[in-house]
């Protein structure tokens, strides 16, 4: 059984992808999923068999196509009636302690680490040892100078 022109494939199957896709996605994005469907069907309909079932290959692609669409919506930055006047303060370092902020960021990456994990985390230095590696003498040592580094550099009295 030979396969018919892709044009009267469109022309057979069009209408059915548009309702499979409508169902999925909705109406607002329905075209959008229904052009990638077709799109990504021409491209893959010399090699599909002569004796594929042409119905469930449609459906299959223009479910994979509704789901990309529906993908993508979530990425999609969602419109506000406004815009905040300033930008969130929240979660960034640099904004609660900049002082203190610089002082970390200064310090090789290995006294960071244990200073962060042993003092903010409470990781006692053999977990500390097994998550960065190295011995738990070295994670207690480095944990000790970046210490010794932030009291040497971060101001005792800020005003």
């Amino acid at each position: 059984m030979s396969k018919p022109p892709f044009e009267q494939l469109v022309t057979d199957h069009g209408p059915m992808v548009l309702r499979v896709v409508r169902a999925v996605v909705g109406p607002h994005d329905a075209e959008d999923a229904w052009s990638e469907t077709f799109l990504a069907a021409l491209k893959a309909y010399p090699e599909l068999p002569g004796d594929a079932d042409l119905t469930a290959w449609l459906v299959t692609v223009a479910h994979r196509k509704a789901i990309d669409v529906v993908r993508a919506a979530g990425r999609r930055a969602v419109p506000v009636a406004a815009l905040p006047e300033r930008p969130s303060r929240t979660g960034r370092p640099e904004d609660w302690d900049p002082d203190l902020w610089a002082a970390l960021k200064a310090l090789p990456e290995r006294q960071r680490q244990t200073v962060a994990y042993h003092y903010l985390a409470g990781l006692p230095y053999k977990e500390i040892a097994a998550l960065i590696g190295g011995s738990t003498d070295a994670a207690r040592r480095a944990a000790a100078d970046g210490i010794r580094a932030l009291r040497g550099s971060y101001p005792r009295e800020r005003s």
